[in-house]
């Protein structure tokens, strides 16, 4: 029953089609900057997949979760957990290969196929939401917007469906997935922005020996900053590897050189009664401001699973630590009497945060969990993304990533 699905032509097929579908991260992570290839290779992707039996839909999506997300794993050695790495990266291959194996399950016909594939998007398997298909599109000469990625899948399926005398009707939703515009020039409110570069390495991030360290690069840094008229720092997430709220004597330095610099930064926050915060913290004029994060990463800050089962997942792999706590609702900074939506990592690639449409985000990061690896490639795609979509100005700031300001 089961020799079908290790029929070779099958895996080479589904191979080839994954690697058209992941192309534009690899490219994008060396730095090969081609619309014409991006656009070839999207094509190709999905007019190959679409129409597929299910067993080359299956090792589609496995060969895709695994060149997608194999990076996941990596954060497992800083819980002593290394041994599980080639067991996570399997899982993680196998829920995307499911999820593709489920839609030529449903039907082999591509009028079905086509909808369920553009429905792929809006599934985030235990809340992971990064697999979003429209982003493959992103540097082609197409939108990525859902009526133009809808446009683009139809006009594939027209043109593999329709006899020859008829293909030529799939260019009308082909033209209307064509991104027509070039979008206006945008200026960032802030152009004064200090978005230092940052490298520490995960292994020291919460080694004791190091904090010291980090500390004295943050102000080293915030003081460079003020020497070049800065009027705004960012540092990343847990630029400050500990409880800042707990730290008086740093608080009142910062609050000091803020009247200099406005300044965010990364911390954690313990509240007595309430738990741990993964926090972004603002200085301005004195006055000190915390923002906690409302979007948890999956099985990395929060266990997406009942409360049971998260108390014995937590006991098992990571010595009977607790999930994080988090905010409610977003939280904005007012910076030069303007809103900013403040973001932290995995959060700032959500639609959550961007309730209200803030039109411009500070998001900070920690990506030194997964380096190296196109995971900061990808996080940086993803901002782009997002950014183009709500028409949001981000201003990023990461450690062992892509730092700088994203233009919609």
């Amino acid at each position: 029953m089961f020799d079908i699905y290790f029929t070779r032509i099958y895996i080479i097929k589904a191979f080839v089609i994954a690697l058209f579908l992941c192309a534009f991260i690899y490219l994008s992570y060396f730095e090969i900057h081609s619309l014409a290839l991006n656009t070839l290779f999207a094509l190709l992707g999905f007019y190959f997949l679409l129409g597929e039996n299910r067993v080359v839909w299956f090792w589609c999506g496995f060969f895709t979760g695994l060149l997608w997300f194999y990076w996941i794993s990596f954060s497992f050695v800083y819980y002593d957990l290394a041994f599980l790495i080639p067991l996570i990266i399997l899982g993680i291959a196998l829920v995307y290969g499911v999820l593709f194996w489920l839609i030529a399950k449903m039907s082999a016909s591509l009028y079905i196929q086509t909808p369920l594939l553009f429905g792929l998007s809006f599934i985030d398997p235990f809340g992971f939401n990064w697999l979003k298909l429209p982003l493959i599109l992103l540097d082609t000469y197409f939108s990525t917007t859902p009526l133009a990625f809808a446009s683009f899948l139809i006009a594939l399926s027209l043109f593999k469906a329709f006899p020859k005398a008829y293909k030529a009707i799939a260019l009308a939703p082909l033209c209307l997935a064509i991104a027509w515009q070039t979008p206006a020039p945008i200026t960032p409110p802030l152009l004064d922005v200090a978005l230092p570069s940052i490298h520490i390495p995960q292994s020291q991030r919460w080694d004791s020996a190091y904090q010291q360290e980090a500390i004295d690069v943050n102000f080293a840094l915030i003081k460079e900053a003020i020497a070049h008229n800065k009027e705004l720092i960012i540092l990343p997430e847990t630029a400050f590897p500990l409880y800042l709220n707990r730290a008086p004597k740093l608080i009142e330095a910062l609050k000091s050189y803020s009247h200099s610099i406005a300044i965010v930064t990364g911390a954690l926050t313990y509240e007595e009664n309430q738990g741990f915060f993964n926090s972004s913290y603002f200085f301005d004029k004195g006055e000190m401001h915390i923002a906690h994060k409302i979007v948890l990463v999956p099985f990395g800050e929060e266990v997406p699973f009942p409360a049971f089962i998260v108390k014995l997942v937590n006991q098992l792999f990571f010595d009977g630590a607790q999930d994080y706590q988090k905010a409610k609702v977003p939280h904005d900074f007012m910076i030069k009497e303007m809103p900013f939506r403040s973001a932290i990592c995995f959060e700032a690639t959500t639609d959550t945060l961007f309730e209200g449409n803030p039109k411009q985000m500070i998001a900070i990061s920690n990506n030194a969990w997964f380096s190296p690896s196109i995971e900061q490639t990808l996080q940086h795609l993803l901002l782009r993304y997002y950014a183009k979509k709500y028409q949001t100005v981000i201003y990023h700031s990461a450690n062992s990533g892509k730092s700088g300001i994203i233009l919609p």
